[in-house]
Formats: C-alpha cells, sequence, structure tokens
C-alpha cells in the first residue's frame, strides 16, 4: 500500500514491538497506531496473522485486515529460529512498548520473556494480554474472547431468560481486553516518563532509564471490570442478575420495542422526568401522574406493567411517527441501526465517521474512522493493512543489516 505524509500524533516517536495474532493484542496496538505511534507487527513467514484470511476477502486478503492493521509495518520473522528470536529481541529492547497475546510461557521460551527483557532494558514496558492472565490455575489454558466473555459474566446475562445465553455479533471481549491494555500501556508510559524515561541504551552505572513494568490484561477479568454492580448485589443481597432480553435490568423503562409496521426501537424513559414526558406522549397521563411511577425504586416493581403500556402505543405507530412523536417529547429513542443505515445517516456524515480509501490497485474502500477524536492531535490512517512483510528489509536496514544479509535470511527462510 502506498503511504501517504502524516503530521504525526500525540504518540510520535513512540515505538511499539506486536508479537501476536487475530484480535486483542492487535487491536491494541492497532489504536496506537492510529495516534502516531511506530508499531512493528512481526508475522511467520508462513502466511502471517490469519486475520489476514478471516471474513469478507479482496484479492485473498480480509477486508477486516485493512482496518485492524492499518498503519502498522509488517515485518516477517520465524520465531523457531535462533536469528529470527535475536531479531526480535532486538526489536524488543528498542521498543518504548511490547504488545504480545501468545499464550504465558510463548516468549519466555524464545528468550522474550519480560523479566529477560528487563534485565536489559529496565525501562520495558510489556503489554500481556491472555485468557486467564500469566498468573493463576488456568493461566496456560488456551483462551479465546468468547471463553472471557462467558467467564467474565457478559454471556450469563445477555439474551432472553427462557433462551441460553446469546453472543454479541462481534469480538467484544477481545476488544475489550484490547482497550484495557491501552489504558494499562498508556499509563505505563506515564510511569516511565516520570520516573526516568526512555533508556539510554547503556548498562552498569551509565544506564539511565525509568521505570518499566508488565501489564497483565485478562480477557476475563476485562469483561469482568465491565459488569458494573454483579458483584455487590450478589454479596450484599444475594442477587443474581439474570437474562433479561431487551431491557436493562433494574433501570425503568429501558427496552425494546416493535412498532406496527414490524420495526423494533430503544427507548430509554428511565430518567424521572423523563419517564413523565414519555408518558404524557403515549397518551399515559395516569401513569405520568402516578406517585409511585415518580422514581425508578417505584417504577421497578411494575416494570412490565409500564413495558405494556409502551409497547401498545408502539403498536398503534410506524417507526417513523413513534422516532417522531418521542423525540417531539426529547425522549431518548433510536432505531436499531445496519451498517446500511450507518452509511447513510446524517450524524455518522457529519462526525466523519468514514474515511475514503484506495487499495493499490486503485479500487476505492470506506473505512471506519478513528475514534477518539483528539482536538489538537487527532488521529489518522497513513496507510491500509500492510502487505506480508511489506517492511522487513527497512527494518532490518535500521537494525544494521546490509542488502546481503537480507537476501540471506530470505533465501534461508528466517524472514
Amino acid at each position: 500500500m502506498t503511504e501517504k505524509k502524516t503530521s504525526g500524533g500525540p504518540l510520535a516517536g513512540i515505538k511499539v514491538l506486536e508479537l501476536g495474532t487475530l484480535i486483542a493484542g492487535p487491536f491494541c496496538s492497532r489504536m496506537l497506531a492510529e495516534f502516531g505511534a511506530e508499531v512493528i507487527k512481526i508475522e511467520s513467514p508462513e502466511g502471517g496473522d490469519p486475520i489476514r484470511q478471516w471474513r469478507v476477502l479482496k484479492d485473498g486478503t480480509s477486508l477486516w485486515w485493512s482496518v485492524q492493521s492499518r498503519n502498522k509495518k509488517s515485518i516477517t520473522l520465524n520465531m523457531k529460529d535462533a536469528r529470527g528470536q535475536e531479531i526480535a529481541k532486538r526489536l524488543a529492547l528498542d521498543a518504548d512498548i511490547i504488545i504480545e497475546n501468545y499464550r504465558p510461557g510463548v516468549l519466555e521460551k524464545w528468550g522474550l520473556g519480560f523479566e529477560d527483557l528487563k534485565q536489559i532494558n529496565p525501562a520495558t514496558i510489556m503489554v500481556r494480554l491472555s485468557g486467564y492472565g500469566q498468573t493463576g490455575p488456568m493461566r496456560d489454558l488456551p483462551g479465546f474472547g468468547a471463553i472471557g466473555e462467558s467467564m467474565g459474566g457478559l454471556r450469563y446475562v445477555s439474551g432472553h431468560p427462557d433462551r441460553p445465553p446469546v453472543r454479541i455479533g462481534i469480538s467484544i471481549g477481545d476488544s475489550v481486553a484490547a482497550l484495557h491494555g491501552v489504558i494499562g500501556a498508556m499509563m505505563a508510559l506515564r510511569h516511565r516518563d516520570v520516573t526516568g524515561g526512555r533508556w539510554n541504551g547503556k548498562s552498569g552505572p551509565d544506564c539511565v532509564a525509568g521505570q518499566g513494568q508488565m501489564v497483565d490484561v485478562a480477557l476475563y477479568e476485562a469483561v469482568f471490570n465491565m459488569m458494573e454492580s454483579l458483584v455487590p448485589e450478589y454479596d450484599h443481597a444475594g442477587v443474581v442478575r439474570e437474562r433479561t432480553g431487551g431491557a436493562l435490568p433494574g433501570i425503568v423503562p429501558s427496552n425494546t420495542y416493535t412498532t406496527g409496521d414490524g420495526e423494533n426501537i430503544v427507548i430509554a424513559g428511565n430518567g424521572d422526568a423523563i419517564f413523565k414526558r414519555l408518558m404524557q406522549a403515549i397518551g399515559r397521563q395516569d401513569m405520568a401522574d402516578d406517585p409511585q411511577l415518580a422514581r425508578n425504586d417505584g417504577r421497578v416493581p411494575r416494570t412490565a406493567e409500564i413495558d405494556g403500556a409502551i409497547q401498545a402505543w408502539c403498536s398503534t405507530q410506524n417507526i417513523e411517527q413513534a422516532l417522531a412523536v418521542l423525540k417531539a417529547a426529547d425522549v431518548p429513542v433510536g432505531k436499531i441501526y445496519s451498517v446500511r443505515d450507518m452509511m447513510s445517516d446524517p450524524q455518522f456524515l457529519s462526525r466523519r465517521m468514514f474515511e475514503q480509501h484506495t487499495f493499490a490497485d486503485g479500487t476505492p474502500i470506506k473505512l471506519p474512522a478513528i475514534t477518539p477524536k483528539l482536538s489538537e492531535t487527532p488521529g489518522e490512517t497513513k496507510w491500509l493493512g500492510p502487505g506480508l512483510g511489506e517492511h522487513s528489509a527497512e527494518v532490518l536496514q535500521t537494525l544494521g543489516y546490509d542488502d546481503e544479509q537480507i537476501a540471506q535470511l530470505r533465501r534461508e527462510r528466517v524472514i
């Protein structure tokens, strides 16, 4: 892919080494790359990251890849070869942040464990994403996002009470873990910088370096961290939160309702003043004036009655009518968007939530814009996901390898 000129970003000058595949680790480093960090992604010469072939493909490469690996540099290394491990180690020691999502123990086997690197570079920051974390009786078990969602509590509360739990249609467990990894990396980077800064590359009495640390992110714990009041409700009151379909348990009314034309809308009327306006808008002045329903704790015991009243009204409206009436009453309401809805929606378009790009063969492609939006140092897409090993020579040259040495490494399938 052709690289675009860039104005830098808030993370310009930060070097990141990505060791990992699929979703959690690569999404973590993707966000750093979007805001200016130089991210070098190590891939196997034998096909690279499997996500290159996931879901919808163009010319054999996943469209997801163009987003998940935008702004990254791809270098191929055979990590079973000692020379590949040595190159990876040199890159790791020069990196500000290392991000990895292998099973615990893999990096140690390659001589790239956190303690191995920290002995040389005390400022080493390593973000480690795994199913169960780096310690505990389950640390060595394989753990994908789906397992993290289940163990962390999300799956148990997702779906309808009379049916088995359902999954959200994206890899939310991996993505939530990745976001925790980004937050941990930024906190660790801040700590390193206030305790001495980047390593000067020297050892012994001449060594200057801030304090590095390991950021240990377990997928199930990242999901667990999102589970609101689950623990104190059970510990204090013995309440096990169950599946409630489209409703938000204990917050009334907040649910999904079906309009007369068979469409679905979400109505969140759970604020006390909002509830009164909602009831007036649907012609239920009696409920608007009912003192028992004036607060959420009074509404919860009458959830079915309230939802029934709202549904009865929605059944008499088509979706556009329902939206118009409730928006006029200043009630939070919205249709449930598909990607088709998003790409023609005035709010998405006004906020420039889609970027227009071009593949190497000239084919146009839209990508989601970068979030969050920073007023002074916004992120940007410099190039789409790179070809396998596209930057191998460039990266090796920065380590001092000449053209013949690089050619030899290629012949011997080290890169």
